[in-house]
């Protein structure tokens, strides 16, 4: 009854993940045939070289991108399996799909700084919710799944960024103006930023080091006011060789300056570092064995 019960779940859980990836394949689609695609902006990737290969030969740029993701979604099926990669041959799929549906609207703004920052926006909005759901939208977001495999201190949005300037800077062959590439340029830079922002920007918090002779006072206030785990570790001053009880604590961004006021409050002298926790696993944060994206 309980793996029946699992399993139902499990179902479920699938439904509503290409119901995401459905909703974020539209907005991807979006993002390229109504701001990027018509102000001639190669967003980079594959997306990128698609829409380099629609100026040079008229192929329709979503095509572009399915054919070109032909031999990466091979690649990707042999590293990391069948169920990994038939979500994202239906990402793929249906950004294609979009893209090419979308554009026989034509572009929302001629503008190409307005094109920029929304169509970088929407990009990231929509390749955050699809990596999210568990897939890619094929292309470079598999090569760089790869790179995170290996790299995995480096952030998927770093990647990202520079397998697209790489191709961004392509682009300067095929359109012959640098006013246009530093506009694509600043597409990118806008969708890595926004796309750690969706993946990452509610798991940022900071890690808080306390040492303080009224280290019970401070804790107290922290359990009450703020309501968040404070853990003891015991060390020692070097010095004065004197046992010392260090209080360690992660909260949210927004809870950081209530926490030092407190620490000012109770003990002026107190010796406190403040770092950032882009990360953190367990109650109120995220699961342990969630995958690390």
């Amino acid at each position: 009854m309980a793996e029946e019960f699992i399993e139902k779940k499990t179902v479920k859980r699938r439904i509503f993940d290409y119901l995401m990836i459905t909703a974020a394949a539209c907005i991807y689609g979006v993002s390229i045939s109504l701001f990027l695609d018509p102000n001639n902006l190669a967003p980079g990737g594959v997306t990128g070289i698609a829409v380099i290969i629609n100026r040079l030969t008229g192929l329709p740029t979503g095509t572009g991108m399915l054919l070109i993701n032909i031999p990466i979604l091979i690649a990707g099926l042999w590293k990391f399996g069948l169920r990994f990669i038939i979500s994202t041959i239906y990402a793929t799929f249906m950004c294609s799909v979009f893209t090419n549906y979308f554009t026989r609207f034509g572009a929302l703004t001629s503008q190409p700084l307005l094109a920029a920052l929304a169509g970088g926006i929407l990009m990231a909005i929509g390749l955050g919710i699809v990596f999210k759901a568990g897939a890619t939208t094929g292309g470079t977001d598999i090569i760089v799944k790869f790179l995170r495999l290996k790299y995995k201190h480096l952030k998927t949005g770093r990647l990202f960024f520079v397998t697209d300037i790489l191709i961004v800077s392509a682009s300067l062959f095929v359109f012959g103006d640098f006013d246009t590439i530093m506009y694509a340029i600043l597409a990118v830079v806008v969708c890595s930023i926004m796309f750690d922002a969706v993946l990452y920007g509610r798991d940022e918090a900071k890690l808080i080091y306390i040492i303080s002779d009224c280290s019970e006072k401070i804790t107290a206030r922290l359990l009450e006011e703020l309501d968040i785990g404070v853990t003891y570790l015991e060390g020692k001053g070097a010095y004065s060789n004197n046992p010392k009880q260090v209080i360690m604590c992660v909260m949210r961004n927004t809870m950081a300056p209530k926490a030092e006021e407190i620490v000012k409050e109770e003990d002026p002298l107190a010796f406190m570092i403040v770092s950032s926790a882009t990360e953190i696993y367990g109650e109120g944060y995220k699961n342990i064995f969630s995958e690390k994206l």
